[in-house]
C-alpha cells in the first residue's frame, strides 16, 4: 500500500478551520520504539508509521496561547497555557499520516473539558509550567490526581538547522492526527507554516508520561532526537 510523502509545506485546509492556536517555544523529544509495542495503542484503522525500520514515541512541550474554536477571538486565560503531550505516528488504511496523541497536559481545566468533548482529544487536567533558568528552556508537568504521571523536561537551544534531515521532516511535518469518535477512528487536518527547527540539547529529563501511556521503559534511555523550534500559528480543519 502506498503512503503518502511527508512534506514540509501543508496542504491547504478544506473548508473553514475549526479552531486555532499559536506554538511557541517547543521542545521535540523522540525515541525510537518497536512497532509492535506501537500498534496496541493506536485507534482502530490506524497502524504504526516508520522511519529506518523503527516507530516513534514524542514528548513535546510548548506554550499554546492565541487559541480561537469556531471563528471565536483569541479566548483570555483559558486559551493560554503550557502544553506537555505524549504522540505516536500512525497510518490510516488510504496511506495517510497522522499523529496520534497518547495524552495532553494543560493547566486549565475548561480547556481540556473543551478538547475532550469537541475533538476526542485525551487532555488531561495538570500542573504546566515553563521557566528559563540559566539559558535555557524547562518545562514541567503533574496531573492532578495521578501525581505520578509527571514530566520535567530541559533543554538548551542550539543553532538553526539550515536544511532539515528526513528524520526530522517525518517527526514534525505532519499534517493530520487520528481520533477515535464512538466506533470509528476520523481525521482531523491542521496547517501551519513550516516549522524553523533549530538543535537542542537535553540538559535534563524526569519523565513518567509516556509510561503511564503504556510505553514503560522508553525513557531509560536517551532520546535519539532532540530539537527545538521558535513556534508556529495553526489552524485545524473539519474530520476528513
Amino acid at each position: 500500500m502506498d503512503v503518502e510523502p511527508i512534506t514540509v509545506h501543508a496542504p491547504p485546509l478544506p473548508g473553514r478551520s475549526s479552531a486555532s492556536q499559536r506554538w511557541s517555544e517547543l521542545a521535540f523529544l523522540h525515541w525510537r520504539v518497536d512497532p509492535n509495542d506501537v500498534a496496541p495503542l493506536l485507534p482502530p484503522g490506524i497502524r504504526p508509521d516508520e522511519f529506518d525500520g523503527s516507530s516513534w514515541v514524542g514528548l513535546i512541550a510548548f506554550a499554546l496561547d492565541r487559541a480561537t474554536l469556531l471563528g471565536s477571538p483569541p479566548i483570555p486565560y483559558f486559551g493560554t497555557f503550557v502544553e506537555v503531550n505524549v504522540r505516536l505516528y500512525g497510518v490510516d488504511a488510504a496511506g495517510r499520516r497522522g499523529v496520534v496523541f497518547a495524552s495532553l497536559e494543560a493547566s486549565r481545566l475548561a480547556a481540556v473539558l473543551a478538547a475532550r468533548g469537541l475533538f476526542s482529544l485525551p487532555y488531561y487536567w495538570s500542573k504546566t509550567t515553563m521557566e528559563r533558568p540559566a539559558g535555557h528552556l524547562r518545562y514541567s508537568s503533574r496531573r492532578h490526581g495521578q501525581a505520578s504521571a509527571r514530566s520535567t523536561i530541559e533543554i538548551g537551544i542550539g543553532a538553526q538547522i539550515a536544511v532539515p534531515d528526513p528524520l526530522s521532516d517525518f517527526l514534525t511535518s505532519r499534517w493530520g492526527l487520528f481520533v477515535k469518535r464512538g466506533h470509528r477512528t476520523v481525521r482531523l487536518r491542521n496547517w501551519h507554516e513550516p516549522w524553523l527547527l533549530h538543535d537542542a540539547e537535553l540538559v535534563g529529563l524526569d519523565d513518567s508520561l509516556i509510561a503511564a501511556a503504556g510505553l514503560a521503559q522508553v525513557t531509560s534511555n536517551p532520546p535519539d532526537s532532540v530539537l527545538y523550534s521558535p513556534g508556529v500559528t495553526t489552524r485545524f480543519g473539519p474530520a476528513a
